[in-house]
């Protein structure tokens, strides 16, 4: 398989954390996201993936796979153990839940595209972006906090073990620290996050800093 990433998204430490609690190697192909001409947008790319996005996996059959959750449901079907949903119904559901709103109300309203458009705003400046990805992860953390502290059965979110949940969970930590966030003020999201990173599989696949 092959799986074109670059090392400061988010969702493709997503991926790298699955593919890492699963044991399971794959070719990496970076490509750049940022700059006058990021490869992610250049034709050769919309070839492989017409969305622009990165991650996308190409699985050995050479189907293309996009979307972070989609590509991590994919290698927990394509290999079960360990699994990366809990089998308790209720806690499964809660993890695709917070997985859910970690991929689609914060993570989707904070990336370089996202920045792209909004510095061609008028009047827009560097620390005008900075406040609306702070906004938006602040709001989208408690939220995920509060569904966290109510319904947690176990160390992490969907139990006793890692789930996708957690899998999605750790990387948008990893940004809200870099933001100068104090986790602590969500703290059922600051313990599960201290948990994990405790494990080589997420501390190991955090998304690198932008330079």
């Amino acid at each position: 398989m092959k799986l074109y990433l670059n090392d400061i998204s988010s969702a493709a430490s997503r991926v790298r954390i699955a593919l890492a609690l699963k044991g399971i190697s794959v070719e990496t192909l970076p490509v750049t996201i940022l700059g006058e001409h990021p490869e992610n947008l250049g034709a050769d790319y919309l070839r492989i993936n017409p969305q622009g996005l990165v991650p996308a996996l190409v699985t050995d059959s050479g189907a293309l796979i996009t979307q972070s959750i989609a590509i991590i449901e994919y290698l927990d079907e394509l290999q079960p153990e360990p699994p990366l949903l809990p089998t308790d119904l209720e806690q499964r559901a809660l993890s695709r839940s917070v997985a859910v709103a970690i991929a689609a109300e914060i993570h989707a309203l904070v990336p370089p595209r996202i920045a792209r458009r909004l510095s061609a705003i008028p009047g827009m400046t560097a620390a005008g972006i900075a406040d609306w990805n702070r906004h938006w992860t602040v709001e989208g953390l408690a939220a995920v906090n509060a569904l966290v502290s109510a319904r947690r059965s176990g160390p992490f979110i969907g139990g006793d073990r890692p789930s996708i949940a957690d899998i999605l969970l750790f990387p948008q930590a990893v940004n809200a620290e870099r933001m100068g966030l104090d986790l602590a003020q969500w703290p059922a999201v600051a313990d599960v996050y201290a948990k994990l990173k405790t494990l080589p599989a997420f501390a190991d696949n955090a998304p690198a800093p932008r330079k």
